[in-house]
C-alpha cells in the first residue's frame, strides 16, 4: 500500500508516527510523511517522500513557544489562533499528500483529516499518544488549567463527566471557522474534530503503555491499545554528541535534565537552576539544552563544570541534543517536562523522574507517573535550585522510586507497540 502519515506538532508527536513509518516500509509499503516544513531535512535523511503541512511555524520563535506552553492559555492559543484558523491550508496540504494513496494515518490535531476522508474516500486510521486524549470521566485527566483536580479522582465518573461537559461547551464556539469551512466544501457543519468526531470508524490506535492508562468503557470503538511506539532520531540526524559516551562511562550515573523538543523553547532559568541543584547535591549531571538554545551560561563559563569536594568530583556536562534511548538508561534519574514522548522514554529506561509539567497533556502524564510511584512533581513557578535539590534528594534516596521504575520498564518493554500497531494496520486495511 501507499500510506500517508500526517502529524502536526513537536518531535514528541512526530517520532511515534516515524516508528510506524519505518516498520511499515520494512514490510514493503510505500510511505509518505506529511508534517511541518521544519522536519523536511529530517524526513529526507530517512528517505521518505515528504509533503509540508501548514501552518508553517518558526521553531526559533521563543515567544510563540512560551505562549503555546503556558499552562493557563497554551491549549486555547494552539487551537483558537493556530490550528482552527488554518484549517483550509491544512486541508489543501493534506489533499496533496494523499493523492494516489491507499491509507491515511493521522495524528491527534490534524483536524482536516476527516474532511479529506469524506471527500476522497481514502481509508483512515487515527491515533492518540496519551490517555488525556480520550477525556474519559472513568479515568479523569489533569487539565493544565485546573491541576488541583488531581486530588479529586475519587469523586468518580459522574463528577468528572459534568466538568467535561463544561469543557465541551467552552470549546464549541472556537469551531465557528471550522464549521464555515466544512460548509464551503459541501460537508456537514455538524462535526466536532476535537472531541466526538475525531476518531476513525476503521481503527483508532492508542499508542501509549498501560503503565500510563488502561482502556475505559467509554473509549471509542474500535480502539486498540498498542503500547508506546519508539523512535528518537538515531536513523536520521539524531546522533550521540562527541564526548557524551565518555562522560557517561567515567563516573556515577548522572542526573539528566531535559525539556523535550517544545518546552525547551521556554526554558527560562531551568538549566541554570538545575546546574546549581546538581552542585548542591554533589551529583554529576547532563543538561540537554536544545538545538535552538545557547549553552547555559553557568556551564559555558565553567563556573561549576568541575569542583572537588570530599575527594569526589562533581561535573556538569551540557549538550544540545542526545537520543533519549541512549542516555536515559545510564541516568540516576531524569528531570523533564512530562511530554508523553519523553515520559515514554523515561519509563522504558527504568529510572525515576522529577517532572515539571507545562501545559497540554503534561500535567496529566506527570500525575499518572506519580500515582505509579515512579516520579515526583514540581510546579514550574517553584522550580529553584533549592526546591529541585530537595525533591531530587528524596527521589534518589527512597529506593521505592527506582523499584517502581524498573517494574514499569518491564511492562513497557514487553508491549512491542510498533509491531502491534503495524500488525493491526495491515490486518484492518487488507479486508
Amino acid at each position: 500500500m501507499k500510506i500517508v502519515l500526517s502529524t502536526f506538532g513537536s518531535l514528541g508527536d512526530l517520532h511515534p508516527l516515524l516508528a510506524l513509518a519505518i516498520e511499515l516500509r520494512r514490510r514493503g509499503h510505500e510511505i509518505v510523511i506529511n508534517s511541518l516544513e521544519v522536519y523536511r531535512e529530517k524526513i529526507a535523511a530517512l528517505g521518505f517522500e515528504f509533503f509540508p503541512l501548514r501552518p508553517d511555524l518558526n521553531p526559533e520563535d521563543k515567544e510563540l513557544a512560551r505562549e503555546i506552553m503556558d499552562a493557563r492559555k497554551g491549549t486555547e492559543k494552539l487551537l483558537r489562533e493556530i490550528l482552527i484558523p488554518n484549517i483550509r491550508p491544512m486541508y489543501e496540504d493534506l489533499m496533496k499528500a494523499v493523492g494516489g494513496a491507499d491509507l491515511l494515518i493521522s495524528g491527534e490535531v490534524v483536524y482536516p483529516a476527516s474532511s479529506v476522508v469524506e471527500k476522497t474516500g481514502i481509508k483512515w486510521i487515527t491515533t492518540s499518544l496519551a490517555p488525556a486524549s480520550f477525556l474519559s470521566p472513568h479515568d479523569p485527566f489533569v487539565p493544565p488549567t485546573a491541576q488541583w483536580l488531581r486530588h479529586f479522582r475519587f469523586l468518580g465518573a459522574k463528577f468528572h463527566g459534568v466538568i467535561y461537559s463544561a469543557i465541551h461547551r467552552m470549546v464549541a464556539p472556537w469551531l465557528k471557522s471550522y464549521r464555515e469551512f466544512r460548509r464551503e466544501i459541501g460537508l456537514s457543519e455538524n462535526h466536532d474534530p476535537i472531541f466526538k468526531d475525531k476518531y476513525s470508524n476503521l481503527l483508532h490506535l492508542a499508542m501509549f503503555s498501560k503503565v500510563l492508562g488502561k482502556p475505559q468503557p467509554d473509549w471509542h470503538s474500535p480502539t486498540l491499545q498498542t503500547g508506546f511506539c519508539f523512535y528518537d532520531g538515531q536513523q536520521d540526524l539524531g546522533k550521540m554528541p562527541e564526548g557524551l559516551n565518555d562522560f557517561l562511562e567515567k563516573g556515577e550515573p548522572p542526573i539528566v535534565f531535559t525539556l523535550g523538543s517544545a518546552a525547551v523553547m521556554d526554558a527560562r532559568d531551568f538549566f541554570e537552576e538545575s546546574a546549581k541543584a546538581a552542585k548542591m547535591l554533589n551529583r554529576r549531571a547532563v543538561l540537554l539544552y536544545g538545538v535552538f538554545n545557547e549553552m547555559p551560561k553557568v556551564v559555558e563559563s565553567g563556573e561549576w563544570r568541575v569542583e572537588s569536594q570530599a575527594k569526589r568530583q562533581t561535573k556538569i556536562a551540557a549538550f544540545d541534543y542526545a537520543p533519549y534511548s541512549q542516555i536515559f538508561p545510564k541516568a540516576a534519574c531524569v528531570v523533564h517536562q512530562g511530554g508523553v514522548g519523553t515520559t515514554a522514554q523515561v519509563l522504558r529506561a527504568g529510572v525515576p523522574a522529577l517532572i515539571m509539567p507545562y501545559s497540554h497533556d503534561q500535567p496529566d502524564n506527570a500525575a499518572r507517573c506519580v500515582r505509579r510511584g515512579t516520579a515526583r512533581t514540581i510546579a514550574r513557578d517553584k522550580y529553584t535550585a533549592e526546591n529541585a535539590a530537595k525533591e531530587l534528594r528524596e527521589l534518589l534516596s527512597n529506593l521505592s522510586y527506582k523499584a517502581k521504575a524498573i517494574e514499569a520498564s518491564r511492562i513497557v518493554q514487553a508491549e512491542h507497540g510498533t509491531k502491534i500497531a503495524c500488525d493491526a494496520i495491515e490486518k484492518v486495511t487488507s479486508k
